[in-house]
């Protein structure tokens, strides 16, 4: 059924009456100023607002059939205020002002007074002011630096290159104008604005208790999302902008990169000393000394003679190739350069108010600049990869593109550029870079991420991005710019990685060691490696005229735990691809802050309950780093309940804290109690098929449960059922413990010729006897790892049985019990 009217307007008056019970969107008007309420999805509602008309309905961020969903509106007139239902979320209109409360499904109070039409400016400028929850928490706006908890501070979107930011530095590379407000008692809701325009956010700096939202120019079109869990409300935002492709396997590799390393025998020199240490890696970048003059699109002929020999014979060794491709085109008229004659010939390239293109000085020299926001640009740009794809580049790093402009106000180009938009559903006109400076870099990646699909259409594209918009994790991975060797910068780095994942940007990571300053201590670099070994993106970089800074760099000692580090997130790949594959269909993070999966750790207070120097690999492996990295005194651990397990020993923790003493060689990690874990045998990249048997290891506790997810690893085949996925649940049983393995879905065969399942916490001498519908199978205990061990074989579904009252007969099995036959 349709509902009796699609769209309610009101002029509104004294004698206003609403003539209708349920519309698909609300339209009011009051002293020429025009609000709309609407529900794309259920838990959310979109209002826009503008002085005489709408806005224009159209987005870089939020899909046109995304935004033109719309639920019914379920409409109750109360006097001067107008109240609007929907699944799981409410609108609270003031008819005189047009102020607008929004209120959860059961009525709790989100957003109080936040927009009405005193919001609007003559100027064209907004300022939307409302009250905060004294108890919330705010978290999000993408890799802000400050405090991890962005209450209490005000932030500036506006794209720009920070080279050696600092904890006090505003703006940084992205704009993300989204955030997440978690209580203490767990209940979440989140804010985007979608605005491309320089705006600010202020959660009660200026006025203590009250939230700002301004904007310079540009729409008032925002969605509130209601949660009630911080989950719901991610899951919320990623129905709206869309979540990340999933990334090629190879992407959670280890990635080493430089500025630069300038020639042939260079690059092979790493790939050499990579494989000759035993450190697992699977890609190398080449910075811009790859390049003719740094001019984009070309090579350096006598430092890279064969790029497709390089390429080829990297694969070989199971290495990748990326390589940067910045925006900044060299100005070179008539020098027979081809990305310059074939953008110019088609008049692709920004210009100034006169006509004439606009000119900014960059690595090259004088450059000009792609207009992304013309579809024929975008795909022009897209075109100039052939060659790279055809020489068996892997994938391109999107760098210098908020764009940053040398020696210029700013940093930037000027606000008066002109753009012409045509594309998607905007109504092609011209703007000024005012407007789309802070999607650039977004419009950047997406040239190069659609680009390589029309190339190689059964390949996963990857693309490394600096700059972006909401909405760009569609397109890139990203990393958090030019950061700085010192231990201040690990620790905020880290919390930036989290506030990326809960914007949004689940792939993203720091440069390993530091890009800028002084050379990491041995203990800096060790530590780095370490976390990052946890990062969804791992790449080490450093910037030019260092000291070496590799992985192998230093004593031995040092090396070894590097690489025990990144050797076990090679191990830990298949749980790493599995909570890759759910962030792709879910929006949920790789990257998680604790009180992601435990919401109701915020309400112990003390440091986020936690959550400010604690952090989650999915929903099963929490790292607790010392809250001052640095030192070497004790700290206290808090986990968010009893009966975790240590990662390293098995050994499971009797209560839920504990002191840690810290140690270079360690860095603390703990299993949820009821996860399993899936594991294979080490290899140096995922280039190459593990040999033997997958690893379960599985830690009994409540809601016991785990998944495998496995496919080829690069191309798009999983999009057509060409994937594994399977559900494993234990349940506790008067005698032991039961592995229920779930029938799997999907075509793709396994490498693994079985399982050995590793069942933890277990502190008797001899192995349990276990079941498997062809009979006993084989137990052994690793007293190391604190397992029971049972041998299987690879189980597209069906049952083990584990009995652990009765011992292995070391004279032969025993017969089943009639359960197990």
């Amino acid at each position: 059924m349709r509902p009796s009217s699609v769209l309610a307007v009101l002029a509104l008056g004294a004698a206003s009456t609403l003539h209708a019970e349920t519309v698909e969107r609300m339209v009011l008007s009051r002293g020429g100023v025009v609000l709309e309420v609407s529900a794309p999805a259920s838990g959310i509602v979109r209002i826009r607002m503008g002085r005489g008309k709408l806005p224009e309905d159209a987005s870089w961020a939020v899909p046109a059939a995304r935004r033109s969903a719309r639920l019914p509106l379920k409409v109750t007139r109360r006097g001067e205020q107008v109240l609007l239902r929907t699944a799981n979320i409410a609108a609270r209109i003031d008819l005189r002002t047009l102020r607008t409360d929004v209120l959860d499904g059961g009525g709790r109070l989100l957003l109080a007074d936040l927009a009405g039409r005193a919001a609007l400016s003559p100027d064209g400028g907004f300022r939307m002011r409302g009250r905060m929850g004294g108890d919330d928490h705010v978290f999000g706006l993408g890799d802000k630096t400050g405090t991890f908890d962005r209450k209490g501070g005000a932030y500036t979107m506006w794209n720009t290159d920070t080279y050696k930011f600092t904890q006090a530095t505003d703006p940084l590379y992205k704009t993300v104008p989204f955030f997440l407000a978690v209580s203490d008692r767990g209940q979440a809701h989140g804010l985007f604005l979608d605005n491309t325009w320089r705006t600010t956010f202020d959660f009660g700096k200026t006025e203590r208790g009250v939230l700002s939202i301004s904007g310079e120019g540009g729409p008032v079109d925002y969605y509130v999302m209601a949660g009630p869990a911080p989950k719901d409300v991610l899951q919320q935002y990623a129905r709206l902008t869309g979540s990340a492709p999933l990334m090629p396997q190879w992407a959670l590799g280890f990635q080493q990169s430089k500025w630069s390393y300038k020639t042939d025998a260079e690059v092979r020199a790493i790939a050499r000393r990579l494989r000759s240490e035993r450190l697992p890696s699977d890609v190398i970048y080449m910075d811009i000394d790859y390049q003719d003059r740094s001019r984009p699109f070309t090579v350096n002929r006598q430092a890279f003679p064969h790029v497709r020999r390089l390429a080829d014979d990297l694969r070989t060794q199971g290495i990748r190739l990326v390589l940067i491709t910045d925006p900044h085109i060299a100005n070179a008229p008539g020098q027979g350069y081809a990305a310059y004659d074939s953008g110019a010939a088609q008049d692709l390239f920004l210009k100034l108010p006169g006509g004439r293109y606009y000119s900014g000085d960059v690595w090259p020299g004088a450059a000009v600049f792609p207009d992304f926001s013309r579809a024929q640009a975008r795909r022009w740009w897209g075109e100039l990869h052939a060659g790279f794809v055809s020489d068996g580049v892997a994938g391109f790093w999107n760098d210098m593109n908020e764009p940053s402009i040398f020696n210029a106000p700013g940093k930037t180009m000027p606000l008066e550029v002109v753009h012409r938009i045509e594309s998607d559903d905007f109504a092609p006109r011209s703007t000024s870079h005012a407007e789309m400076h802070n999607v650039y870099g977004q419009l950047n990646s997406r040239a190069t991420y659609e680009g390589l699909l029309r190339l190689q259409p059964d390949v996963r594209p990857f693309v490394l991005t600096r700059a972006t918009y909401a909405g760009g994790q569609r397109y890139a991975a990203t990393w958090t710019g030019d950061n700085v060797s010192s231990w201040q910068h690990l620790k905020m780095g880290m919390q930036q990685l989290v506030n990326l994942g809960l914007s949004g940007f689940s792939y993203a990571g720091n440069d390993i060691g530091g890009y800028a300053g002084e050379r990491p201590s041995p203990e800096l670099l060790t530590r780095w490696f370490q976390l990052g070994a946890f990062m969804p993106l791992f790449r080490a970089h450093a910037e030019t005229g260092r000291a070496d800074q590799e992985p192998w760099v230093g004593v031995a000692a040092q090396v070894e735990i590097r690489r025990r580090f990144i050797s076990e997130r090679y191990r830990l790949m298949p749980y790493l691809y599995a909570a890759a594959e759910e962030n792709s269909r879910s929006g949920i993070p790789l990257l998680r802050p604790v009180f992601l999966n435990f919401p109701s750790v915020l309400a112990h207070g003390d440091r986020l309950g936690g959550s400010e120097d604690q952090f989650m690999i999915g929903g099963d492996l929490l790292l607790a780093p010392s809250p001052m990295l640095e030192s070497p005194g004790d700290y206290n651990v808090e986990l968010p309940g009893k009966g975790w397990y240590d990662y390293w020993t098995g050994r499971r923790l009797d209560g839920k804290g504990l002191v840690v003493k810290p140690d270079i060689a360690q860095l603390p990690v703990y299993v949820r109690p009821g996860a399993i874990i899936p594991r294979q045998p080490l290899v140096q990249s995922t280039a190459f098929i593990p040999e033997g048997r997958l690893e379960l290891h599985v830690y009994p506790g409540a809601g016991c449960q785990g998944d495998i997810y496995a496919d080829d690893g690069v191309s798009l085949a999983y999009q057509r059922g060409g994937f594994l996925r399977q559900r494993i649940r234990c349940e506790q049983t008067p005698s032991g413990l039961k592995l229920l393995f779930e029938q799997r879905e999907g075509s793709w065969r396994p490498w693994w010729n079985g399982m050995a399942l590793y069942v933890h916490g277990w502190d008797a001498e001899a192995a349990p006897q276990a079941y498997a519908a062809g009979g006993a199978l084989a137990t052994s205990v690793d007293r190391e790892q604190n397992a029971a061990v049972i041998l299987a074989p690879d189980l597209a579904g069906g049952v083990v049985e584990i009995d652990r009252q009765r011992a292995v007969d070391p004279q032969g099995p025993p017969q089943p019990p009639a359960s197990a036959l």
